[in-house]
């Protein structure tokens, strides 16, 4: 069968080539069966029933049984005579397998074993990150090499090589493993790895985001096996791992994509079609149809086939690999990549799945959009959203507004009206736009963006201003890997640049910045001071879930209060170059009955009655007491 996929300029037909491979989670395979996905599944989930794909040549000439009949309630088979989807009732199953039969002409071919395993303890009632944690947010390719054997792979195509900037450098889980007292001694509580499922491009497959299998870890990260290891030693350490998980998009060299269960598993047209990138057309009343399907159906870039999410059989297979990776490797939380690219509809299903299975975990989407209008549309329950009928269910979402004026405003010294400071206060001025405004994702920089470091030359009193406020704002913040230590890279000079290696990652560095002695005194200033405020926020519950109080920023100086029934923090961010004297009359509201405020990370005391003097582009935290 001829199945057509447009690429630029070239019309390629894919006919069915068989994909020999060994199946990593060990499973038997009879010589029929070339896949099958999930490659097992879980008894006691909500949802009793799991669709199993089962791959191999001509396999849909035959018919397939259980000892039970009722424990089979669908069997589907598409325009590819490859494939063969079964759906079972999990209720129905008797013991820990289930054994299908496959019959030709009345007569048994071959029999193949499919395994329930047993859910952990309490595994539906996880608790998903919250506005409690601080997440580090880390490239693994880029982050530490721990394990050089699998440097390279024989089943992939791009081959180390750390001379390149957008090649492959070798770190890997292994180096995340043994650097985990590292970035714990940050202050972090979770990690936001991004992909690290196999990525077989020829080229720039470093970053993961162009998925070759989405059931197995890439072999040059590791093993399905050492991630799980990674999820338990973080735990060991009360830290959260958060999956980078992508629903829009595949790899070209994704098995799938070699040979399409249906022609319609991805967008396709007549020629080549990008999208165009213009996601307000979602939720735009007044958007043409045209550029609304562009912008859904289009491709994110050529290497990178397009989900058809609303294809039925598209959206089961995504709901339960993310459903799979959460129990095979416990997880904590999922970062969705590209979240408003798919169809709304879709996606919204798929986010609801997930949150029905586990009602308290967390699901962050990469919005794009910087108008809060546009960006609370996507957050579950949104007021915006309900106008139009529409609810994502998606907990919560990235805060680029937030983000894009922290790139801005220490350059701002005047402050005029709407510049510095009151950019910020602006922005927190319209949290009533967000039904949860705490379960924002707050940063100043990720891998996609201008690097912080670079955009200040390396201003640490700027860095200590922006890190200030992503401790204390309303929100969970996320710190971008190497900020910690002054890392910059030039965004001009291309991704790789803002992806480089962590210094001390590989043998033979001569800077090792995970160590006090291995960093130098430039990066220790960047690192005491980060560590130091972080851990802080650990121990303040004020500023994870306390209200806020702000106050409009006068000569570019924003002062902002968190408080709950026992606790209250007063920051103040003085973002003109001079000296400013605050006199704490203003600010009788919040301050009420306090006598004195410890600055947390000096230990000074100041006396609330008194006016509070602080120097040009630096911050105060004070705890009142």
């Amino acid at each position: 069968m001829k199945y057509k996929i447009q690429f630029p300029n070239i019309s390629v037909r894919f006919f069915y080539v068989p994909i020999l491979m060994i199946f990593f989670m060990n499973i038997s395979l009879n010589a029929q069966i070339q896949r099958i996905e999930p490659p097992f599944w879980f008894s006691g989930m909500h949802n009793p029933e799991v669709q199993i794909l089962f791959y191999g040549e001509d396999i849909a000439q035959y018919q397939v049984s259980t000892a039970n009949p009722a424990v089979i309630t669908n069997v589907k088979r598409t325009e590819n005579p490859n494939y063969i989807f079964i759906t079972i009732n999990t209720k129905k199953v008797t013991g820990t397998a289930v054994d299908f039969t496959f019959k030709n002409k009345n007569k048994t071919s071959f029999t193949q074993k499919y395994e329930l395993k047993e859910r952990r303890k309490n595994s539906a009632q996880r608790k998903g990150f919250d506005a409690s944690d601080m997440m580090y947010l880390l490239m693994p390719d880029r982050f530490a090499n721990g394990n050089k054997n699998n440097d390279n792979d024989s089943s992939t195509t791009e081959k180390y090589n750390r001379e390149l900037p957008g090649g492959r450098h070798g770190g890997d889980i292994e180096g995340i493993i043994q650097h985990l007292d590292y970035i714990h001694s940050l202050g972090a509580t979770s990690i936001w790895s991004t992909p690290l499922c196999e990525d077989n491009d020829a080229e720039y497959s470093y970053h993961t985001y162009g998925q070759s299998d989405v059931y197995k870890i890439d072999p040059r990260f590791g093993t399905n096996e050492d991630y799980v290891r990674l999820g338990e030693e973080m735990h060991k350490r009360d830290m959260k791992l958060v999956m980078d998980y992508v629903t829009n998009h595949w790899g070209l060299q994704h098995w799938m994509i070699k040979d399409l269960p249906t022609p319609d598993w991805i967008h396709q047209f007549d020629n080549y079609t990008q999208t165009n990138h213009k996601r307000s057309t979602i939720s735009d009343t007044n958007a043409s149809k045209i550029d609304r399907d562009i912008c859904i159906n289009g491709w994110f870039v050529p290497s990178m086939p397009d989900l058809n999410i609303m294809n039925p059989l598209v959206l089961k297979y995504l709901c339960q690999n993310a459903i799979w990776w959460i129990e095979y490797a416990n997880l904590d939380g999922i970062r969705v990549d590209t979240y408003n690219y798919s169809e709304p509809e879709g996606i919204s299903k798929w986010t609801k799945a997930i949150t029905d299975e586990y009602p308290n975990f967390n699901l962050v989407g990469e919005i794009t959009l910087r108008n809060q209008g546009l960006l609370s549309y996507w957050q579950k329950d949104s007021p915006i959203g309900q106008i139009q009928k529409f609810n994502s269910h998606l907990p919560s979402v990235m805060d680029f507004a937030l983000s894009d004026a922290l790139q801005i405003i220490f350059d701002e010294d005047d402050g005029n009206w709407d510049k510095g400071v009151t950019r910020v206060y602006d922005i927190i001025a319209r949290d009533f736009l967000f039904p949860n405004s705490s379960n924002l994702l707050i940063f100043a920089e990720n891998h996609d963006t201008k690097r912080f470091n670079q955009i200040y030359k390396n201003d640490i009193r700027k860095y200590k201003m922006a890190m200030t406020m992503l401790a204390t704002i309303r929100g969970i913040p996320q710190l971008y890997y190497g900020s910690e230590i002054g890392m910059a890279g030039d965004q001009n000079l291309g991704d790789a640049d803002i992806r480089k290696d962590f210094p001390g990652g590989w043998d033979g560095d001569t800077n090792n910045a995970f160590t006090k002695e291995g960093r130098t005194e430039f990066q220790n200033e960047y690192f005491n001071f980060t560590s130091k405020l972080f851990n802080w926020r650990k121990t303040n519950d004020a500023v994870h879930f306390g209200k806020t109080t702000h106050y409009i920023p006068e000569n570019n100086v924003y002062v902002y209060f968190r408080y709950n029934a026992t606790k209250s923090v007063m920051i103040i961010i003085n973002n003109s170059p001079e000296t400013r004297t605050i006199d704490t009359k203003r600010f009788q509201e919040n301050i009420k009955n306090y006598k004195t405020a410890k600055e947390v990370l000096t230990d000074v005391i100041f006396d609330l009655s008194k006016a509070i003097p602080i120097e040009g582009k630096s911050a105060l935290i004070l705890e009142l007491k």
